[in-house]
């Protein structure tokens, strides 16, 4: 089943945690602290793989969790990083935040990589918190905490050619006929469901990617008829092969019908090199018309070619007619959408503080990073977070507010402590 859409909920590893440990040997009954660090927890990352045309792996699979980092150990030994998650997607495929709808990135090249969610710092182990004065801290970190992220993904099949055209025009059988694609194909409308791709080769050293979309009708820039799922299919191609039915009531309103269509949902598309092409020369009844639709196609501005997709009439004539418009149409232009944007992150150290009927709420990235990084059974790791309530301003701004002795401070949604003046 081809699927072009799929939001996934992705999360990198946590940080291992760094070691509380002091050195135990034979004969050493004071040994100094000799706690290991914590590991890096695992990226999540997105990588292409050209050979995939389609999102169906995200079909049933949504959730994707990186390893945590290992924890460090005495002897100053480090836990091991973990390795990162790698996601397989095709080609075209637009990483989109699902609650915003932001731009991520724009993934289109074989082997290229998009670090989607990082993985967490291991925390220190007690070795680092030794001093001349404080020879034997009881002081560590516990791993930083991954990232979760909830991503909307989309493909745009990436093509040379796209295929256009009504419904039951002989896109999937030209296809077909010229690539090794294997399309279902019957003669009634929108028996093609979903795009296809193919590759024709026109000799040993030149190759064309081709995209059948499904039949467009009237409405299609709407939405009608899957309109828009078919649609964005044609924005990265180049040029366009318009087919039009032979056999159809009138072969010159569905070519305008079609052009509107495209133009409405893009303006860009009715600026694409297209050539036109009359199917089904095979019949005698299309044969007869066919110098009346010439003459008027050129009339507006066109070369049109008469094929057979079915007995391969003028097939490959219309093959090389389409590799070279290919070589002369200009470059893609960048998408507004896919451009890159400059915003001014947040300053992690900003906090907020709210009163609540059961006490008080600070919330900021950096100090709920902190609670989530201290060892809370051991005191000296406690006081240490005091310190960075007292360094981050959050400690005078509780007084501010005015917190008394023994209310409840929430950090974030985890951690409940009580206020001692």
């Amino acid at each position: 089943m081809f699927i072009d859409e799929a939001t996934i909920e992705v999360r990198s590893g946590k940080g291992g945690d760094g070691a509380v440990h002091f050195r135990r040997e034979k004969y050493v009954p004071r040994g100094g602290p000799d706690g290991g660090d914590g590991g890096r927890g695992g990226d999540v990352v997105l990588e292409v793989v050209p050979t995939l045309n389609t999102l169906t792996e995200f079909r049933h699979k949504t959730k994707f969790l990186a390893k945590d980092g290992a924890n460090g150990g005495p002897k100053n030994m480090s836990g091991k990083s973990a390795p990162d998650l790698v996601i397989h997607v095709p080609p075209g495929t637009i990483v989109y935040t699902a609650s915003a709808g932001e731009v991520v990135g724009d993934l289109t090249t074989a082997g290229q990589t998009l670090v989607i969610c990082k993985g967490g710092r291991g925390g220190r182990g007690n070795q680092h918190f030794a001093t001349p004065s404080h020879q034997a801290p009881t002081i560590g970190e516990r791993g930083e905490p991954g990232e979760e992220k909830t991503l909307r993904l989309e493909l745009k099949l990436i093509a040379d050619i796209g295929i256009v055209g009504v419904p039951n025009a002989g896109k999937s059988t030209l296809l077909s006929a010229v690539t090794r694609a294997k399309p279902k194909i019957a003669p009634y409308p929108f028996t093609t469901l979903e795009p296809n791709l193919g590759v024709a080769s026109l000799d040993e050293d030149t190759s064309l990617v081709l995209a059948d979309i499904p039949g467009l009708i009237e409405g299609a820039h709407r939405g009608i008829g899957l309109g828009h799922d078919f649609l964005k299919h044609i924005q990265r191609t180049r040029v366009l092969v318009h087919m039009l039915d032979g056999m159809a009531e009138d072969p010159l309103l569905d070519f305008a019908q079609i052009n509107t269509e495209l133009s409405l949902f893009d303006p860009m598309l009715a600026k694409k090199p297209q050539l036109v092409a009359l199917n089904k020369m095979d019949l005698p009844d299309v044969q007869a018309r066919w110098p009346k639709i010439e003459k008027a196609l050129i009339k507006r501005g066109y070369k049109p070619m008469a094929i057979s997709a079915v007995s391969g009439e003028n097939v490959k004539q219309l093959l090389y007619r389409a590799h070279q418009l290919l070589a002369e149409a200009p470059p893609l232009p960048e998408p507004v959408e896919t451009m890159p944007v400059y915003r001014v992150e947040a300053d992690p150290r900003q906090f907020t503080i709210e009163a609540t009927p059961d006490g008080w709420r600070v919330t900021g990235k950096a100090i709920e990073r902190a609670a989530a990084m201290t060892y809370w059974e051991h005191y000296q790791s406690v006081r240490r977070f005091q310190h960075i309530l007292e360094a981050l301003g959050v400690d005078e701004a509780l007084r501010k507010a005015g917190i008394e002795n023994g209310d409840t401070v929430f950090i974030g949604d985890e951690y409940e402590l009580e206020w001692q003046d």
